[in-house]
């Protein structure tokens, strides 16, 4: 029937509209920001950098790697790496960003920089409450101001995090187990050594075919006794 389709929408929107006023469930729109709909687990707006512990500048899992800076298409990351190190939440010495910066108002909310970030360091916020008069300094956002707590992340994605917090539980694991393998070799090592030169060296036999230096050799002549002068015959023959 021609304009069907037609009337079938305009039904449905009939009934959503008049719905509204008796059913909560169709109401759409709420009086913001006095009243403010919950934020679905996938919604995404801008980048943060996570951090682990209770200070955001010993606990940051950003190394400084660059990745995300080479990969942002509007280029709106900028980053500085470290020359020296410092131990991470770990206790690891790591690389750490001396610069971190963002531009707001160029990021595209793309999530490239989560998606090729291989530490789980830069993830996607959901607030999206940004507006300020001031329109360069005030969205060029640098590392204090990108830090966030896991706690903050498992909040916003509890099951993304929970997936990632399990993840690098098992690396951790991995690592203390290997390394603790490591001290024990080192340590077994040590004591072979230790005991190779505690103890006594065997004495170590003489030369083949030598005799001993105080002792004559064997087979050989004893002394002969010295001869007599023909001068001292002579006069025993002439008494």
């Amino acid at each position: 029937m021609l304009g069907e389709g037609i009337a079938k929408g305009l039904a449905e929107t009939a009934r959503n509209f008049f719905g509204s006023y008796v059913s909560k469930e169709r109401l759409t729109t709420v009086q913001f920001p006095e009243e403010r709909l919950p934020q679905p687990e996938a919604a995404r707006d801008f980048p943060f950098l996570v951090y682990d512990g209770p200070d955001w500048q010993a606990g940051l899992r950003c190394v400084g790697c660059q990745i995300c800076e080479k990969e942002c298409p509007p280029k709106c990351i900028y980053i500085e790496k470290s020359k020296d190190k410092k131990p991470d939440a770990l206790g690891k010495p790591q690389f750490y960003p001396a610069v971190f910066n963002i531009d707001i108002s160029v990021c595209m909310s793309c999530q490239i920089c989560v998606e090729v970030c291989p530490f789980e360091a830069i993830k996607m916020d959901t607030e999206f409450e940004l507006s300020t008069d001031d329109r360069f300094g005030g969205l060029l956002w640098d590392k204090s101001q990108l830090a966030k707590s896991n706690e903050h992340y498992n909040k916003i994605h509890p099951t993304e995090a929970a997936e990632v917090d399990a993840r690098l539980a098992e690396e951790k694991a991995k690592a203390e187990a290997k390394a603790k393998a490591a001290v024990q070799a080192a340590a077994q090592a040590a004591a072979k050594a230790a005991e190779a030169k505690a103890s006594p060296a065997p004495p170590s036999a003489p030369p083949s075919g030598s005799a001993p230096s105080d002792s004559a050799p064997s087979g050989s002549a004893a002394p002969s006794a010295p001869a007599t002068s023909s001068s001292s015959s002579t006069v025993a023959k002439n008494d």
